[in-house]
């Protein structure tokens, strides 16, 4: 059988995703594995309309599509994301179509279940029968049983190519929005106050919903409101994966384009920055999705801490949770507050003014009093996946970030709490004792767990 393996990795054949692959290679050396550096060699697929052609042609003589990618910020690098777009944009889907398919990620297990819900999605869109996804500890393939998993997922889509195995579907295909939207006049704005606000967007001008919310967003604060359009900055190029920026904080990119001043200076000293954009196929944009890239040279240490977040949506966000998702969980761990977001799926204008004048408002009222929310399972456990591993394995080669957690205390490791420690070591103790087992889980565990709740609560409002 024959593969066509798309590699989303800026490393091409240095990818540690693609020796998952390689692997394969070794192993079953019967199947054919073609592959295809769609990241890396993106601006010339997007110029060389042969280049391009090569890789869709060998995708239309394969017998199966292997996606392999590192992950990227809760998703696939910009680079996959735009080979995506360029497959929509020039009419060739059919290619895929019918085609069974499968994905390898490597990753530290940073939200990779998003990632693989997302090209799942595609997968589906583009009409193939996706076998399984297999996402390993990207230092998995170093340990023997690591490779028995990989060999058997791998056997797995062998098996399915083999037989016409029929798959269940996963996603349903996309509705798009109906409504065009056309913003009404602005009744009374709400002040900015002291609070820089500013909109994140790639929008090009025309009038379309996305134009039409940012504006009636505009207008509905008044203070500093600054419209940043991705256009206007210069950027290079995307995310390399070079990893220069884990010791100090100090991008590749450093003095060669406009994206580290653009994004230090404008965006990280808002008060409260909104992301614009439109929905391209599960996501945003490539362009929006570079920006995310590039913001890793910052790596894993906080960009927007304590800054409200929010988002204006063109499209059918409603249908599309795991993007929610990932903005719930990865501006979690940036420690901002997403407000909310907010989409043109509304059957009129009207409505969606209404829905966004309400959202400037809580805008506003988040960022005077400096709320931001609880962390859910998603901020607690990303945290807790980044302290761990920047503690070990990560420590080289992002120093930097073990510099910022060790003085700002996210190494708090719950054995450093030897009050905790030492009563429940007592506590433990005491239930040996049968009675005082029974005493405890039969009478007195309830109430002891609410009593200091109870406290609190009585005592509220008594001054």
């Amino acid at each position: 059988m024959k593969f066509a393996v798309l590699n989303g990795s800026p490393k091409g054949d240095i990818s540690v995703t693609l020796q998952y692959v390689r692997y394969l290679e070794k192993v079953y050396p019967e199947h054919d594995y073609v592959i295809h550096h769609v990241a890396q060699k993106i601006r010339a697929l997007e110029k060389k309309d042969e280049a391009f052609d090569e890789v869709i042609d060998s995708i239309r003589g394969a017998d199966g599509v292997i996606w392999s990618f590192p992950l990227y910020f809760l998703l696939v690098h910009a680079g996959l994301k735009r080979f995506i777009e360029l497959v929509g944009e020039r009419g060739v889907g059919d290619a895929f179509s019918g085609k069974y398919a499968a994905g390898i990620s490597t990753s530290i297990h940073f939200f990779d279940n998003t990632a693989h819900t997302y090209i799942h999605g595609v997968s589906e869109d583009l009409g193939m029968q996706y076998v399984s996804s297999f996402s390993p500890h990207m230092t998995d393939l170093l340990d023997e049983e690591g490779r028995k998993k990989l060999q058997f997922f791998a056997e797995g889509l062998f098996d399915a190519v083999e037989r016409g195995a029929a798959i269940p579907r996963r996603n349903q295909p996309i509705t798009p929005v109906s409504l065009a939207y056309t913003p009404g006049a602005v009744g009374e704005s709400v002040s900015t106050g002291d609070k820089r606000v500013v909109v994140v967007t790639d929008a090009h001008p025309g009038k379309d919903n996305l134009n039409g919310m940012i504006q009636r967003l505009t207008g509905a604060l008044s203070g500093e409101v600054d419209v940043l359009n991705l256009n206007d900055v210069d950027i290079k190029g995307d995310c390399r994966g070079c990893i220069q920026c884990g010791y100090d904080y100090t991008c590749a990119y450093e003095g060669k384009d406009g994206f580290i001043d653009f994004y230090r200076d404008k965006v990280m000293t808002a008060d409260a920055v909104i992301f614009a954009g439109s929905i391209r196929d599960r996501y945003f944009s490539a362009d929006i999705k570079r920006m995310f890239d590039r913001m890793f040279f910052n790596t894993h240490t906080s960009r927007l801490p304590q800054k409200q977040v929010g988002f204006l949506v063109s499209g059918p966000l409603s249908q599309l949770p795991n993007l929610r998702e990932i903005m719930d969980g990865f501006f979690q761990v940036e420690e901002s507050n997403l407000v909310d977001m907010v989409s043109d799926e509304y059957a009129d204008s009207e409505t969606l003014d209404v829905v966004i004048d309400d959202f400037a408002r809580n805008v506003i009222r988040a960022a005077d009093a400096g709320y931001v929310r609880p962390l859910d399972f998603l901020g607690v456990g990303g945290k807790k996946i980044f302290r761990d591993d920047i503690f070990m394995g990560l420590k080289f080669p992002f120093q930097a970030d073990h510099r910022h957690y060790k003085k700002n205390g996210y190494y708090d490791f719950p054995q450093k709490n030897y009050k905790m420690r030492i009563m429940s070591g007592i506590l433990s103790a005491l239930t040996v004792i049968p009675p005082v087992r029974e005493e405890i889980y039969k009478r007195q565990i309830r109430e002891r767990m609410v009593q200091p709740f109870v406290k609190l609560v009585d005592g509220t409002g008594a001054k």
